[in-house]
């Protein structure tokens, strides 16, 4: 309880952040389809996104550096509730791509600032419930954002207000709470070729799962519409895919840490393909498609972490905090190529198209890991699985030490 009180008025600001920016993406999608937009164009809008986040990511502990924690959080989230406030001003995909941008600069340079501040405030003792807290916020922000577009109505002036009045309010709880502000952390280096070095596999997998949960959330709602259902029902659809990824996470990190991680990444894959074919032909009934959506939230959402556990392997303590960052890196470019890639392909071929491109991405994921498998033998000292949330470069910071759990406990 000490902790969730020390750490309560950056939780909260996650959650307004969380609710304010997450919802953005459906909405986009929902408006722009409602205004006339191309699939491909819809894409764009999700592509762009992940383009802010990149630059975010990499500029956020730059300005901390030159004005602190606090101003830096500000500018970022004002920055990005202009951007949301901005699309009802003017209706062209191009410039909402611009907005688009700019909210994905918002959420990287927001959540940079709240990870930074945590990973100064914690210590060995509390990191672990700390951090437990911090996942179940997100996520609970995560989901809470999704089922919003059950309430806000395509192209209208009052959903976009509401989204930004929502992100304002991440400003209130940070502002005025009275724990001071950490001195400023260094920034990682930004080396995207550590994580191929150490870890081919994971590279290739960290890719494929920026290119399938990218694809997936940005475009999903494109898809929720092509298969007939209505607003609401595209909410609960967003949310039983995050939610189902939730729920995976406790399995599919006992099974990585049970056995070789590279079956598990490869089963993972199989399985996705697997999902990916029930969400093609589980079109029949509203639940089917629900049950559909969950399935593939949980076995695509664990790929991430199964990936970045099997690189910290290889790693040793002063390389984790740089390889998490490259391993985010190569997240973010399967991310910005996904949306517009996935959107085109169903412009052309149909709603399908999406899971036929994230099918084509894990069966190559498959080739390569039995692949890899014969290059070099099973690594018998690993770190312990945790669920690492694709947020921004800091939080290599954060997890670092929890990876080395397992180690310390297998330790004479």
């Amino acid at each position: 309880m000490r902790i969730l009180i020390s750490f309560a008025a950056l939780f909260l600001s996650i959650i307004f952040l969380q609710l304010g920016t997450g919802g953005i993406a459906p909405l986009d999608a929902l408006s722009g389809i409602q205004a006339g937009f191309s699939r491909g164009e819809v894409g764009l809008l999700g592509s762009s996104h992940f383009i802010g986040f990149f630059i975010g990511c990499w500029w956020a502990p730059r300005l901390m550096g030159a004005i602190g924690h606090s101003r830096s959080f500000a500018a970022f989230t004002a920055v990005g509730t202009i951007g949301i406030l901005a699309h009802t001003l003017i209706t062209d995909p191009y410039m909402w791509s611009l907005f688009r941008i700019m909210s994905g600069l918002c959420i990287a340079g927001s959540y940079t600032v709240i990870e930074a501040w945590l990973q100064a405030k914690v210590t060995n003792e509390t990191r672990g419930r700390t951090m437990g807290i911090y996942r179940i916020v997100d996520i609970g922000g995560s989901l809470g954002a999704q089922l919003l577009i059950a309430v806000l109505e395509p192209g209208y002036y009052i959903s976009y207000n509401l989204l930004a009045l929502l992100a304002c309010a991440a400003l209130v709880p940070i502002t005025l709470t009275r724990v001071a502000p950490p001195k400023m952390p260094s920034a990682p280096r930004l080396r995207p070729s550590m994580a191929w070095q150490l870890s081919p596999l994971a590279a290739a997998g960290v890719v494929a799962a920026g290119l399938t949960t990218a694809s997936y959330r940005m475009v999903g709602a494109v898809y929720g519409v092509e298969v007939g259902l209505s607003n609401d029902q595209i909410a609960i659809f967003l949310a039983a895919f995050v939610a189902g990824g939730a729920l995976a996470q406790y399995p599919a990190g006992w099974l990585a840490d049970k056995y070789d991680r590279r079956w598990i990444l490869i089963w993972l894959s199989a399985a996705a393909v697997g999902a990916s074919a029930l969400a093609i032909y589980m079109t029949s009934s509203t639940a089917q498609v629900m049950t559909a959506s969950a399935i593939f939230g949980f076995v695509t959402f664990p790929i991430y972490s199964v990936s970045a556990a099997h690189a910290h392997d290889f790693a040793n303590d002063d390389q984790r905090v740089d390889l998490s960052a490259a391993l985010m890196f190569l997240y973010a470019l399967g991310a910005i190529a996904s949306p517009y890639l996935a959107s085109w392909l169903m412009e052309v071929f149909g709603s399908s198209a999406m899971f036929l491109l994230i099918s084509a991405a894990h069966v190559v994921l498959i080739v390569f890991g039995l692949t890899r498998m014969r290059a070099r033998p099973t690594q018998e000292q690993r770190t312990s699985y945790i669920y690492a949330p694709r947020t921004t470069f800091q939080s290599g910071k954060l997890f670092a030490r929890l990876r080395l759990r397992q180690k310390d406990k297998d330790a004479p």
